[in-house]
């Protein structure tokens, strides 16, 4: 994968200029957005994308009209949405004016990739109002050894989520069992079928197959798992 901090560099020179700008022709930023040679797209202040060039569309695996118009992070994978989100919050607010974070793309067949993403907050030149968002996303080389598919099929009790996030946090057999109201059999007998179930050798796998798959949200803290995937 490219440094992110490399491809940002290449972000400002290409365009860093002219976004801080107040941008009234959409042809021109559609021509910024095309010869800049990276995954580019705009949002407006609700997150929906208004414009994307043809890397941006191309690496989702989609059309151009079913990606326009589209909230962002419909195209996430439901375990980064919150911590993205919450970095366009700041955005919007004006706690920040650009952030990189991690982030989990999903394909339009399902298959999840990962890589970095630059969001930049763009201004007005006369009014300095917040106009839209520009967000570079910068893909690592998919390895098909390690795919991981955005599979909506793999859900959770709510017990079983409960009892992930208690792993995930540290929180031992017996306390788990005190908090759920269970035996310490019947904690057991849930690890293990989540054992099965994810295809994991012991706890510390679970946790981390839950993390590549979504079951836990990346940037949130204690561990929690997506209401997305539970049942």
């Amino acid at each position: 994968m490219p440094p992110v901090a490399a491809d940002s560099r290449l972000f400002d020179n290409a365009c860093g200029d002219e976004l801080r700008n107040d941008i009234a022709d959409a042809d021109v930023f559609q021509s910024l957005l095309e010869r800049s040679g990276l995954h580019l797209a705009s949002l407006d202040l609700q997150m929906r994308i208004t414009q994307a060039n043809d890397a941006f569309v191309d690496q989702f695996g989609r059309s151009r009209e079913s990606v326009v118009g589209r909230n962002f992070c419909e195209l996430l994978h439901p375990g980064v949405r919150e911590p993205i989100s919450r970095n366009f919050e700041r955005l919007l607010d004006g706690r920040s004016q650009r952030f990189s974070e991690y982030f989990v793309g999903v394909g339009a067949d399902q298959t999840a990739f990962t890589g970095d993403i630059t969001g930049v907050a763009v201004r007005g030149a006369a009014s300095g109002e917040l106009t839209q968002f520009v967000v570079l996303l910068s893909p690592e080389k998919l390895n098909k050894a390690n795919v991981v598919v955005a599979d909506r099929k793999r859900v959770l009790s709510e017990l079983n989520a409960r009892i992930l996030e208690g792993i995930a946090t540290g929180e031992s057999t017996v306390r788990l069992a005190s908090r759920l109201f269970l035996s310490r059999q019947g904690v057991e007998y849930h690890v293990g079928a989540m054992l099965k179930k994810l295809k994991a050798p012991n706890r510390a796998a679970l946790v981390s197959r839950a993390y590549s798959l979504g079951l836990l949200s990346v940037g949130s803290w204690p561990p929690r798992v997506p209401r997305d995937y539970v049942k």
